[in-house]
């Protein structure tokens, strides 16, 4: 199968091809990694290639997506006998002991995993930046990031190298990279798809698992493939109807969509993303939807200091982590890593339940929205991407939090307000996603705009607890007066 074929299908085609006997599961292992080959010494997307190991297994012949290719996160999708490293050299000696419930699904369902996907440190950030892979680059301008912190899934997909990654959003991580690299991005509801057996509910039940893709009946099929409790879940909610693949290509019927383009943390939006929300609020109007604005009336600040609690907790249980299991050091850690696990070390335990526990408050803004919306819509990213190094700490800044680990500052950084500061520095540029992190609920990012320069700038679409399959109905009527596949033949022709 040559190169410039592969590039031609998504997963659910080359699932197709396979199982008519028209193209084999290696011969399409093959394409997929001189795909690899070809263009990720200038993506810097695969931190652990699995190259050889896909070719030498026996390719499966059964499962819903048999012999497609496709790659791990390499932060929290953990596959036995395979480091998962988190981006952190602190964490490069994790070699998994057994397979999470993602990976198990994963190959239940036929895929064949080339390797693992480059993230930030603890996924942080927003980008893909790390001191232990370096940078990933976002194939539509290398000089940008692709997001984070699944940015080197983002990029690998966009940039064609597999149809399909796993990523997962505890703030966004989903939804970014989609935007900033022109692919489909759904974050599934909390409790949707298990995080099992390691660990009952991701981030305090923020994160959830899934894909970015290029096409939406591609999200369906992984959907159907990955969804589902696992024993030992702490609940289970309702499954849909049927499958996710099978009703996407019913009509949602008219929608009531309330959008808004303001950030909740009042930070500037760019005029692209702007333009992008109200440019699909024109095609919904055309679509038969009643389209309006609308505002969410909750605390801004409150969700931002209530995002940094968990944020920092994490963070520091993780480099605790880190320590006590592998024998991490200081310098195996980033030093921005460093700080925040201090933040969250300093933080009286009251403090941080009583910000999990404002969670509630943003849960019922959003519920009493849905009382007369079906859906939002509003940018999925306040900003486009940064520059590749735009967001290092400057070295005053570096210096001054060196300073402040010397001294064990953590209390002084609570009391003195900087961390307010820090908090909407952190979420200037992606205001948008945390909301629905934060509620449980699902969204997607949808690639509906380009820039006149050619960047890819995604819309977001939020729905009630367990309404993915509106969700899902939504973008597929969408990217039928739409498509969007089109324009990767550009990153083909680029990357000749």
């Amino acid at each position: 199968m040559k190169q410039s074929e592969y590039l031609r299908y998504d997963a659910t085609a080359l699932a197709d091809l396979m199982k008519r006997g028209e193209v084999s599961a290696r011969e399409v292992c093959e394409a997929a990694i001189e795909r690899a080959t070809h263009v990720d010494g200038t993506l810097n997307t695969i931190c652990h290639p699995q190259f050889n190991e896909a070719k030498g297994q026996g390719f499966p012949a059964e499962g819903t997506l048999a012999g497609v290719p496709m790659l791990l996160k390499d932060l929290a999708q953990e596959q036995e006998g395979h480091p998962c490293t988190y981006g952190s050299r602190g964490l490069a000696k994790n070699i998994a002991t057994r397979d999470s419930e993602f990976v198990r699904r994963v190959k239940n369902g036929g895929l064949v995993i080339l390797g693992r996907t480059a993230t930030p440190e603890f996924g942080l950030k927003a980008i893909t930046e790390s001191a232990l892979w370096g940078a990933s680059r976002n194939p539509w301008d290398t000089e940008l990031t692709p997001g984070g912190s699944s940015g080197g899934s983002g990029a690998a997909v966009a940039a064609g190298i597999v149809p399909v990654a796993g990523a997962n959003d505890g703030g966004g991580s989903i939804r970014i990279p989609a935007a900033y690299n022109g692919l489909l991005g759904l974050k599934p509801s909390r409790g949707r798809i298990s995080s099992g057996p390691q660990v009952g509910e991701a981030w305090t039940g923020a994160s959830s698992d899934h894909v970015v893709t290029r096409t939406v009946r591609d999200s369906a099929a992984m959907l159907d493939l990955l969804s589902g409790p696992a024993p030992g879940d702490p609940f289970t909610i309702a499954p849909p109807p049927g499958r996710y693949s099978e009703l996407l290509h019913q009509s949602p019927g008219q929608l009531r969509i309330g959008v808004f383009t303001s950030s909740p943390y009042d930070t500037e939006v760019a005029p692209e993303c702007v333009e992008a929300v109200e440019a699909t609020a024109k095609m919904l109007e055309n679509l038969g939807h009643v389209v309006e604005y609308a505002r969410l009336e909750f605390d801004g600040m409150a969700m931002a200091r209530s995002y940094l609690g968990l944020y920092c907790g994490e963070v520091s249980a993780m480099v605790a982590r880190a320590r006590e299991q592998f024998g991490a050091n200081d310098d195996d850690f980033e030093l921005d890593t460093r700080l925040i696990a201090m933040l969250g070390d300093s933080m009286p335990l009251s403090e941080y339940v009583r910000r999990r526990q404002r969670w509630n408050d943003f849960a019922r803004a959003l519920g009493a929205f849905f009382d007369g919306y079906d859906m939002y819509l509003c940018p999925t990213t306040g900003q486009l991407p940064a520059r590749i190094g735009e967001m290092d700490t400057p070295a005053t800044l570096k210096m001054l939090g060196k300073l402040m680990l010397a001294l064990r500052a953590g209390k002084l950084l609570h009391v003195s307000g900087q961390v307010d500061q820090l908090a909407m520095e952190s979420l200037a540029r992606t205001p948008f996603t945390q909301l629905a992190n934060l509620t449980g609920t699902p969204a997607m990012s949808v690639p509906l705009h380009w820039t006149e320069s050619g960047l890819p700038v995604g819309v977001q679409f939020g729905a009630p607890h367990g309404d993915e399959v509106r969700l899902l109905q939504l973008a597929a009527q969408l990217e039928e007066v739409a498509p969007w596949f089109g324009h990767y033949e550009r990153l083909e022709q680029k990357f000749v």
